[in-house]
């Protein structure tokens, strides 16, 4: 029986000495778990010991809360609104070099308000994508002031906690676990204390880690608020600015709808103009109509022959080389005015020389309102070819030219259209299509 005794007895110090050993390494894990709360409290001296006293669950102890967007989440969410802006600015971007294309060639006041038409949605597209942009940019704020508020209160409750804890550590002196553990009257009673004392020992370390991942997610939280609002600042900026591009859109756009205007007043003004110019230049050439029937029914003579017959269609030499500027018949101006034109107009360089198309008789050579400087040649038969917007007039009234005589020199009598040459073909007093006339350009 004593041998028996003995053994058991050598049995349980062995299993103590064991169990010492695991104790002296959690004893270990605590202290240096209160060495870094007591850290912790020195740095927080405002946390108040009268907080709730929490005992959750191991489990629940290690369970983190949801963690609030990360900055990654944040900049991929506003990332495709960032795209959509810079598309549309490239947009502008491209409408805006037409304009300077537009202004630095020929003035089109239509095509240039077109264009500012097109710049200013376009802007207003942007400013919609900035509201957009902000509207997410403050919600996303919104979210991270709660989550970070929640985080913040934790961390109170949860510094409150450690404080206790670390209060009731140092109380009770580095060797209670040991004490408890020895005063244990029965095997199953010491496991059963180490097994709490245990889980005493992961909790407060769960609480302290805990502790330090709440620290690290504020800072990452007040890193990426300020980052947000940078981004909201940055944007209201952005706004302002494309608001005040817009205003600046509308007056152009404004001024360039007067000017149209103005200039529509203007072209309707001159179409009246040129209409009555017509009208006389018509008037003339019936009173010349009528004045040789008269001659030639007094004389009772054959009528005259035309020096243009219909073996010249597509054959007579061009008054002048240049490129057409409009055609025979209706043409719709830029201003969307319509006129009738009842000849072609021929670009060439101002002092270009002009020569008739045929032989005949000069029977006008005077200026003629808006057509200008004008030289009427009768061919006879009653075929007439005019020239007008000329600078110089070589020819007089009363003159004889043959087919390539010089009767003057091109000018510009409409400064919007330039130097050119307006050349009509009339045969019995209606105008005809010289491009049916003349040789065909190489």
């Amino acid at each position: 029986m004593r041998s028996r005794a003995t053994s058991n007895a050598r049995l349980s110090a062995r299993i103590i000495a064991r169990i010492s050993a695991r104790i002296d390494a959690t004893i270990d894990a605590t202290i240096g778990a209160a060495v870094l709360a007591t850290a912790l409290v020195a740095l927080a001296p405002a946390l108040t010991s009268a907080a709730p006293r929490l005992a959750p669950a191991l489990e629940a102890q290690q369970k983190a809360p949801p963690l609030p967007p990360s900055a990654a989440q944040a900049a991929e969410r506003l990332r495709q609104e960032q795209l959509e802006l810079e598309k549309l600015r490239t947009e502008r971007a491209e409408l805006e070099a037409r304009m300077r294309r537009l202004q630095s060639s020929a003035r089109d006041v239509s095509a240039e308000r077109q264009n500012l038409e097109r710049q200013a949605l376009a802007t207003s597209r942007v400013v919609r994508s900035l509201d957009q942009q902000l509207g997410s940019l403050v919600e996303e704020v919104e979210t991270v002031n709660a989550s970070l508020a929640r985080s913040q209160d934790e961390l109170l409750i949860k510094r409150a906690t450690l404080k206790r804890r670390v209060q009731e550590i140092y109380k009770r002196g580095p060797l209670y676990f040991a004490e408890a553990l020895l005063s244990a009257e029965s095997f199953g009673a010491l496991v059963a204390r180490y097994k709490y004392l245990h889980l005493v020992a992961r909790r407060d370390r769960a609480l302290l880690d805990r502790v330090e991942t709440l620290n690290g997610q504020i800072t990452a939280q007040r890193f990426l608020l300020v980052r947000l609002r940078g981004d909201m600042e940055a944007n209201r900026q952005q706004k302002a600015e494309e608001e005040a591009r817009l205003r600046r859109l509308e007056l152009q756009r404004g001024r360039t709808l007067a000017q149209l205007q103005a200039q529509a007043r203007a072209a309707e003004a001159r179409l009246v103009q040129v209409q009555r110019d017509e009208q006389r230049l018509a008037g003339v050439i019936a009173a010349l109509e009528e004045s040789r029937r008269r001659v030639e029914s007094r004389s009772g003579a054959a009528p005259s022959s035309s020096s243009i017959t219909t073996t010249d269609l597509g054959r007579l030499d061009w008054p002048v080389d240049g490129e057409i500027l409009y055609r025979f018949g209706r043409a719709v101006s830029a201003s969307n005015t319509s006129i009738r034109w009842n000849g072609i107009g021929i670009k060439a360089p101002e002092g270009t020389a002009v020569k008739a198309i045929a032989s005949g008789t000069v029977v006008f050579a005077e200026a003629n309102g808006t057509y200008g400087p004008t030289i009427i040649v009768e061919h006879g038969g009653g075929d007439y070819s005019v020239y007008s917007s000329m600078a110089q007039l070589n020819v007089r009234r009363g003159a004889k030219v043959t087919k390539g005589d010089v009767i003057g020199t091109v000018g510009a009598a409409d400064p919007d259209l330039g130097p050119r040459l307006h050349l009509e073909i009339r045969r019995k007093g209606p105008a005809v299509d010289p491009l049916e006339w003349l040789r065909r350009q190489r």
